[in-house]
This record gives structure tokens, sequence and C-alpha cells, in this order.
């Protein structure tokens, strides 16, 4: 991407003229410097190929992402199933990454006369097995997302609702944990328990045929976007303006925690100030802020450094804004069953960096780092394009025993994680820092890597 970047800006400068080194220079402005940067480049040129419009330079693009994407995911294997059964505490150990190469395009690209345009952006993925530390054949004890899921969100339903789907467990030979391939957690496996949670409780679980993690992320879109187009005001550029049709969504208890801000997520306004910046993630189902941390360059290029601060998946009694979100548990984490299906899901920061120590110590074998686990956001301010990321996030499943369903046995209460993964668009050659990358060095310039794909058919 970098190159790209470069690339993209030069064409945004005059193409005639003998200032040639004049013109490079405005890769080394600053916001700061923004006025004199502008008397080196033609300002209303700028602007006309910074907007969204077939005409301009960037717009190719903006339709088609030109980098190539890659998503490292790690799975947590549970190397004491068993003793968890009996109430032991959960012994994790970290598995990958499994490399995935996605292809991003955009289509039903729809320009309104109200200075906004729609469309729809798709991903493909495919397996990188020389740049993953395993293959999709492998087998991992995880939980058995589905049973355990479900159970928990029987809790509440009469016993013999409980009785009658622990008999139909023990006919299906189901148990609290599973092992099955990378693979078939991935992309989805057949299983008859489907059929049978809604025989027993219609409508539970919304679906026929295979279960799987990713199942519906290739050729998958993340809703139709409609975002302005700074025609009329470029100061508006990339920011939404619907999401499905919809100004706010309706998941959470607050108007506040349910209102859709900033951009997709791609891209920002240029000539950004040193504050926050925010965007809509479907996936998570809200809006996010991240907040100015410090001014630095990525390969000779100015940037702005922004972090998920603290409070990005706090809890409302340490930051009451987030009350909407809740009913939570510890700080750290966030409680998504709202918006997926009611199923016990959690996201956080990997191996639970900057939440509740509780957490941590419910399990063994995460060691949270700000190096390895933080996320961050490298935008050069005077475009809004961002340069470099470092994009993480974690898949949680709370789990426990269910009076009625004999398939929990006595496992305690504990927010259980399943994977981390990490988006980037530049790999290093083979023989360098390859490791550095996947567990926690800078990632690449996508941050659309928010629209997270997890919980396809939770």
């Amino acid at each position: 991407m970098p190159g790209s970047f470069r690339e993209l800006l030069l064409q945004l400068l005059p193409l005639a003229g003998p200032d040639v080194e004049l013109r490079v220079d405005v890769l080394s402005c600053s916001h700061r410097d923004q006025e004199l940067c502008l008397l080196t480049l033609p300002f209303f040129f700028f602007l006309q190929n910074v907007r969204i419009d077939p005409n301009s330079i960037s717009f190719s693009m903006w339709k088609d992402i030109p980098v190539p994407f890659y998503m490292a995911v790690h799975f947590f294997e549970v190397l004491n199933p068993k003793e968890v059964l009996q109430g032991a505490k959960p012994v994790l150990s970290q598995r990958g990454p499994y490399v995935y190469r996605s292809f991003r395009y955009k289509t039903n690209i729809t320009f309104h006369d109200n200075d906004t345009v729609s469309f729809l952006e798709y991903r493909k993925l495919f397996f990188q097995p020389d740049l993953s530390n395993g293959t999709e054949d492998e087998y991992i004890i995880v939980p058995n997302i589905l049973m355990m899921g479900a159970a928990v969100m029987m809790e509440n339903l009469p016993n013999f609702v409980k009785l009658l789907l622990s008999g139909a467990l023990a006919g299906l030979k189901q148990e609290a944990f599973m092992n099955r391939t990378v693979g078939e957690i991935m992309w989805g496996y057949e299983d008859p328990l489907i059929d049978t949670i809604n025989m027993l409780v219609p409508g539970l679980i919304p679906f026929k045929g295979k279960f799987g993690l990713f199942i519906e992320l290739n050729n998958s879109n993340s809703g139709l976007f409609t975002v302005n187009t700074g025609m009329k005001n470029i100061s508006r550029v990339h920011m939404v303006d619907s999401w499905n049709g919809l100004k706010k969504v309706n998941y959470w208890r607050s108007s506040e925690c349910n209102m859709i801000n900033g951009t997709a997520g791609e891209m920002w306004p240029p000539f950004m100030s040193p504050t926050s910046l925010e965007f809509y993630s479907p996936d998570a189902c809200r809006s996010m802020t991240l907040v100015y941390e410090q001014s630095g360059k990525f390969e000779g290029v100015p940037t702005y450094r922004f972090v998920a601060p603290k409070t990005l998946f706090a809890n409302g009694t340490d930051y009451p804004p987030n009350e909407g979100f809740c009913p939570c548990m510890q700080s750290g984490i966030q409680n998504v069953s709202t918006c997926r299906l009611n199923a016990p899901i959690f996201i956080s920061h990997p191996h639970f960096y900057n939440a509740d120590p509780a957490l941590v110590n419910a399990v063994e074998g995460l060691h949270p780092s700000k190096d390895q686990h933080a996320l961050f956001l490298d935008v050069h301010p005077m475009t809004g394009i961002p340069m470099n990321c470092s994009i993480k996030l974690q898949l949680n499943l709370y789990i426990k025993q269910v009076s009625g369903i004999i398939q929990t046995g006595k496992i305690k209460p504990v927010v259980l994680p399943l994977l981390w993964f990490a988006e980037v668009s530049c790999l290093p050659q083979p023989d360098s820092a390859e490791p550095l990358l996947w567990e926690g060095g800078a990632a690449s310039p996508s941050p659309s890597a928010w629209e997270t794909p997890l919980w396809i058919n939770l």
C-alpha cells in the first residue's frame, strides 16, 4: 500500500511544470504545514481527486482496492476439556496463524442527487499455506460452539425443554467440547443438532445446513453503505449517510449507542485534526471511536496515529456512556448478543488486552501485550488515507453449567476466548520478520479490517 499511496499522491499533484521537487515535497506535509503545501499544490485539482467521483484519479482505487489483504487467524485450543467439565480452569494454547488472502471489490455503485453514493463491498478469501503455521486439516479442540451457545440461550426456558434438549444431545453424542479441523470450524460442518434445536425451539437459530464461524464470509458483503461523495462538501467525503437504509441501528439501549457515526472505515475526509476518528462497524453492530496518540512517519510519509482508548470496551460502571451497550460483565469485553441472535458472544482485544485482569486470570495461557495485541491506525492527515494499521480483535464465547442440560457438566462461568485475528495488507519477505507482523508488528493500511468477519451464523 505505501507504494500505491505514494503513486496516488504523485498523480494528485500537477502533472506538468519544472517544480517536480516542490510537488514531491507535499508527501512530507503535516497538518501544520497545510498552507505551505497548498502553495505547491493546485487546491482545486487536489479536491477534485480526493472526492468519490468516477472522473477522479482515486476512484478506481476506491472501487477496487488495489492492494492484497491478508487475514491471520489464531485459535485457542482447550488442553484440558475433561477437567473443565469438572469445574477446572481452562488451559489454552494458541494455534496458528492460519493465513488467508482477501480480495475486496465494490458493486452496485449508485450515485444519488443528494451528494451520496451507495455500494456493496464484497470479499473473497483464499488459504495461504506457505504463510501459515499449520494447515486447514489440523484438528483443534474447542468448545462445541453451537451446543454451548444454545445451552446458555435456553437457560431460562422451562426445565422440560432443557431436558428434551439434553436427551437429544445424548442421542446425537454431542459433548461440550469438540475436536474439529480448522477448515470445519472456519467454513462449516454438517451438524444434526441444528435441525434438533429448530424443532425444539423454533427460531432459536434461524438457519439450516452447515455451521461455521466464517461460513458466509466468502462472496459476502457487510451491508448497503450510503456515504457522502464530497462533491459539494469535501469535509463530508466518506462519511456514512446510512447503512442498509438506516440512520440509526436498534441494537442498544441508548440513542447515543445506536448512532451511526464516521466513515465506513476505509478512508476519512482530508485535512484531519489530531483529535479522534470514527467509523461504523456492521459486524460489531456499533460505531467506534479511536483517539489521537502521536504524530509520526511511515516510510517518510507523515501520519497521525489513532489508538483504541481503554474505554472502547469498558462497561457502564467504568465508563457511563457505554451503559447503553450493557448488560455487561467486566470491563474490556463487549456483549454483542443483542445483534447476534442473542448468542452469548463477546468481542475484545486479543488476550484480553486492556481488560479487567479477572478475565485473564479466569483461564491459563493468555499473555496480553501492548506490542502484540493493541490496535492502532496511522492516517495521512492531508488526504485521510490510512497508511499503516494494526487491527486485531478477539471472539469469545460465554460458557457455564446450565441446569437441566447435563452435557454442560460443572463448567464454571467463564468468557472463553475462541480465536483472534489480525488483518494486514502488506507482507514482508519470507525470510524477514513475518512472526512479528502477525503477532504484533505494524500491519497494513486497511482500517476496513474493522468489518470483522466473525460469528457469521451466530
